[in-house]
């Protein structure tokens, strides 16, 4: 919005004769290999996933010809963390969202959504993000 300093778009326009790519729901990697499978220890917390998660898209929209400053809606699903008394981490996706979006090599904003939800289907995920971006 005008004058504020939280890194998201208000709006987007996609402009005539760009076309719109999709990006299925991303989910974090595993970033402990030793840690028992599917658990929370296996993913990391919020902020953790949620930089394994806007890698994992970086690279899918590098494949496409496409970048992070060509997103222009994203949906973020934010499970409660049992750390924070099941409440979402809004704070710890926030540190890493900061990472990608409104910096100096990439400033473009989409318009954004973030939601907590019951549950994702592994039971150690607290994050999934699902974007369009304009070609």
């Amino acid at each position: 919005p005008p004058g504020s300093t939280f890194p998201i778009a208000s709006a987007v326009e996609v402009p005539a004769g760009r076309a719109l790519v999709f990006v299925s729901g991303t989910v974090p990697p595993v970033v402990d290999e030793k840690a028992e499978r599917g658990s929370l220890a296996a993913y990391g917390d919020t902020r953790t996933q949620t930089q394994g998660v806007l890698k994992a898209i970086e690279r899918q929209l590098q494949s496409q010809g496409l970048g992070l400053g060509d997103v222009v809606k994203m949906q973020v699903f934010l499970v409660g963390d049992p750390a924070k008394g099941g409440k979402m981490d809004f704070d710890g996706f926030m540190a890493a969202y900061r990472e990608f979006y409104g910096t100096a090599t990439q400033p473009n904003l989409p318009a954004r959504s973030v939601m907590q939800v019951a549950g994702l289907v592994v039971p150690g995920w607290l994050v999934e993000i699902e974007v369009i971006a304009a070609r």
